[in-house]
């Protein structure tokens, strides 16, 4: 894997085109108060938002944790990340899949407070003047470099006076263009009592459905090459964030393009698009590069940091 012609570059671009697993409909991602995200195109064709930047980071993240393990996946085990055990000692949640990472309330909130006190000694020279990027993100690293993909916001006062934040460095969302609509619909039976109070679960219940086709649909992922180098991070990190960044696209590819029941797709060509004629790797070799890169960086790790959450 030639990652000596990404060091020039300020950004890594890949595309990939996807296509329902069966038959040509598929379902679209829903928002409250606004339904399909729909939209007019530059060129006037329609155009629809398959799956946001949100999602697309939260998925990333999935496919890279075994939750029956309550670990890594195997080819990342040795990667730093802060685990929160219930009263019981059981897993409860860890900042690989909260929503706020790092962040998340039953790691800063709990009564244990084991990661903010490190946070709090680590970055204390911050509480006033300009952040420190290079140092908190070193200190990132250490508890979950993974965290410098997804981005993290530190929102607590205490902190910096809530100024610490880092952008997300890798981005994606799915597209579809020159979009038509697909109608059907359906009824829920009720073989009892068809007549009975549908406000209460009773009675024949009709409803529409609505779907879409597509003869493009698009995943875009964008990795900000600039700022992984401007974290001034130690030999190799650099390197490894840069190959966990291109697992959780290839895994993700792969392993999670099942967005919605009626929304199942499969890649039919994945390319880098910047730099131009640069070969993406494939998963194999990646899984076969990940683990040394990891036993490498191992000295600038914690380890697993475990939270207790009593509720």
């Amino acid at each position: 894997m030639n990652l000596d012609a990404l060091k020039n570059q300020p950004r890594l671009l890949i595309e990939a085109y996807l296509q329902p697993i069966q038959g040509s409909r598929f379902q679209d991602t829903g928002f409250p108060d606004l339904g399909a995200a729909e939209f007019d195109g530059p060129d006037g064709r329609r155009m629809l938002l398959v799956e946001s930047a949100q999602s697309i980071a939260n998925r990333l993240e999935e496919v890279c944790w075994d939750k029956v393990a309550d670990d890594w996946v195997m080819p990342l085990r040795g990667l730093p990340c802060v685990k929160v055990l219930d009263k019981n000692g059981q897993p409860l949640t860890n900042s690989v899949l909260e929503a706020h990472r790092l962040n998340s309330p039953y790691i800063l909130e709990s009564k244990d407070r084991t990661v903010f006190d490190i946070l709090k000694a680590e970055l204390a020279d911050m509480e006033q003047g300009m952040v420190n990027i290079r140092r908190l993100a070193e200190v990132v690293a250490r508890l979950d470099i993974n965290a410098l993909l997804h981005g993290l916001f530190l929102a607590k006062k205490e902190l910096a006076g809530g100024r610490l934040r880092l952008p997300r460095a890798l981005s994606g969302f799915v597209e579809a263009e020159d979009i038509q609509v697909a109608q059907s619909g359906g009824v829920k039976n009720d073989s009892v009592n068809p007549s009975g109070d549908t406000g209460k679960g009773f009675g024949n219940v009709p409803f529409a459905r609505t779907e879409y086709t597509a003869p493009r649909i698009t995943a875009f992922f964008n990795l900000d090459l600039a700022q992984l180098r401007g974290f001034g991070l130690a030999d190799g990190l650099t390197d490894l964030l840069i190959a966990l960044a291109l697992f959780k696209i290839r895994r993700f590819l792969r392993d999670g393009l099942r967005l919605r029941t009626a929304c199942d797709l499969q890649p039919h060509e994945v390319r880098a698009t910047r730099p131009d004629g640069w070969s993406l790797p494939e998963l194999a070799d990646l899984e076969d590069l990940l683990p040394g890169l990891i036993r490498a960086a191992t000295s600038h790790f914690a380890g697993v940091t475990t939270v207790r959450y009593p509720g």
